[in-house]
């Protein structure tokens, strides 16, 4: 795998690498962006589940900071061949302000520095107003995964 560097520039949008310090509020802002879900879901939303530490152990965090918070977060997992968006989480606050897409779009040029021609990420089917939201971004559906408690879409997008 490529090492990243501390920064990630697509278009006007720098991202920077998390550090220890930013974990408390990189859970607070998973946690806040990931609530709404739930009730739509029926269970809790994958995210919510995951151990935040091992995550930034193990998956490139990138950060997005408005007036010294963070707005919000792109976690990446390089694979062999593609590049799996594990989450993309904005501050509610912020939401619908577009940030969502430049971290697609983030997330791509990543790929792209990594050598990958594919991107992945997957969504709860339930939330048809997201996988609708990734189709508008390039995204297809690839296959729907049913678990013993959820039903997840996966999507992929191909980089020219």
């Amino acid at each position: 795998m490529t090492e990243p560097s501390a920064l990630l520039q697509s278009g006007d949008l720098t991202l920077r690498r998390v550090g220890s310090a930013d974990l408390p509020s990189l859970v607070a802002l998973q946690q806040a962006a990931y609530a709404k879900n739930r009730p739509l879901l029926g269970v809790e939303p994958l995210p919510l589940l995951a151990d935040y530490a091992e995550i930034m152990r193990d998956m490139e965090v990138w950060l997005l900071e408005r007036d010294g918070c963070i707005a919000a977060a792109l976690i990446l997992e390089p694979r062999a061949d593609d590049l799996l968006i594990w989450s993309v989480a904005s501050d509610p606050a912020t939401q619908r302000a577009g940030i969502g897409r430049a971290l697609l779009t983030a997330a791509e040029v990543r790929a792209q520095q990594l050598g990958r021609t594919v991107v992945r990420l997957y969504t709860g089917t339930p939330l048809a107003h997201l996988v609708a939201w990734y189709g508008r971004n390039g995204y297809a559906v690839e296959r729907i995964e049913a678990l013993s408690d959820r039903s997840i879409t996966h999507m992929v997008k191909g980089l020219g």
